[in-house]
């Protein structure tokens, strides 16, 4: 299992950026893969999360209408499209994997990347 976050940096308010995850082929066909986010001395925060065909997405209250989740299979990654970025989306950005069986709980992680809004 390989999930690899990349895309990560500094951004202004109001600026964009994109996220990458690169996932092993296996998991990539078999798992709905989903994006957390992480401040110190906070809990991990979902972020928003796609199904393992594309046609379903979801995202947390506080990026509605702001984040985009996507996947392309060509490259057998899924995308995390951040925009009008504000200070509080600072965190560190981690890609998972979805429990086959168990809904809602990610089982395989991979490494975060930083992101960092300036005001």
């Amino acid at each position: 299992v390989q999930l690899q976050a990349s895309g990560g940096g500094l951004v202004q308010s109001g600026g964009s950026l994109r996220l990458a995850c690169t996932v092993s082929e296996y998991t990539y066909n078999a798992y709905s893969t989903g994006w957390f986010r992480q401040v110190p001395e906070k809990e991990r925060e979902f972020v928003a999360g796609i199904t393992v065909s594309g046609s379903s997405t979801y995202g947390a209250d506080s990026v509605k209408g702001r984040f985009t989740i996507s996947r392309d299979n060509a490259k057998m990654t899924v995308y995390l499209q951040m925009n009008s970025l504000k200070p509080e989306d600072t965190a560190l950005y981690y890609c998972a994997r979805e429990h086959a069986t168990v809904v809602g709980v990610y089982d395989y992680w991979g490494q975060g990347t930083l992101v960092t809004v300036s005001s």
